[in-house]
Parts: C-alpha cells; structure tokens; sequence
C-alpha cells in the first residue's frame, strides 16, 4: 500500500523507511483490517516541530493516508484519520497536520471532508548544485 501511495520509491526503500519509521518512538502506523481478511488501508504519522498553519509545537503530522480504491467513500478514511486524532489527543497535542498535492484534488476534497482547513498552497523548487569539489577551479 505504501508503493502505491508513494510509486518514486522502490518495495525495497519502502521497507527500509518503514523500518526506520517503527524504530522511532513519535510515530505510528495505523492500518484497515477488513472483515474478509487482509488490509485495506494505511495511515502513518509522526510528530514536527511546526507545520504550516500551525500555532502549537511539536505538531502531530499525517504523514500518509491511504485506501484502497475500491473502498473509498466507505469510512475506512475517516476511521484512519481518527485513529491518528485520538494517539495525538493521547499525547496531548492540539493540532494535525497534513498536506496534499496540488494535482490531487480528491486528496483535498478528502482532507476537507475530515474537518482540515487548507492554510496555504505552495510550488517547491528544487535545484541541482555540483558535486563538492568537481566545480571549476576547486
């Protein structure tokens, strides 16, 4: 589930992430067991010291949210995402954070549906530098 919600990493960098992410002791995994057996969706979070929008720190943070498609609209979502409120609630957070892309409108209208206000929309910048070193006269 994890590769379909981020498809840039490979099935062996999501497991090193997802072993590195159980190692730590502000995040949590929450999953969807279905009725039938096996799984049907994913929620994973953790804490930073602020978010966008946010006025409180540390910031509980939906790192990741996913339903299988076949069962959206069903409040497998919604269960998930509470799931995450209670744990921060529990650590006595006052706010979740999250975010979405600027091409998933579902993803927002999903955000929307549970209660999040959109704070800002952003287009990041990335830019290549040389290698240290293998710049002229370096």
């Amino acid at each position: 589930m994890r590769h379909a919600l981020w498809p840039d990493a490979t099935l062996a960098e999501h497991a090193l992430e997802m072993e590195a992410w159980l190692q730590r002791d502000d995040a949590l995994v929450v999953v969807c067991a279905l009725p039938a057996g096996g799984l049907g969706g994913f929620a994973e979070a953790g804490l930073r010291p602020y978010a966008d929008g946010c006025t409180t720190s540390p910031v509980a943070f939906l790192e990741g949210w996913f339903v299988d498609s076949d069962l959206r609209g069903r409040g497998y979502g919604r269960a998930l995402v509470a799931a995450v409120e209670a744990w921060a609630c529990r650590r006595g957070l006052m706010e979740l954070a999250s975010d979405a892309l600027l091409a998933n409108p579902s993803a927002q209208a999903a955000h929307e549906r549970l209660g999040f206000v959109e704070v800002e929309r952003a287009v990041r910048y990335r830019k290549l530098l040389a290698a240290a070193g293998s710049a002229a006269g370096a």
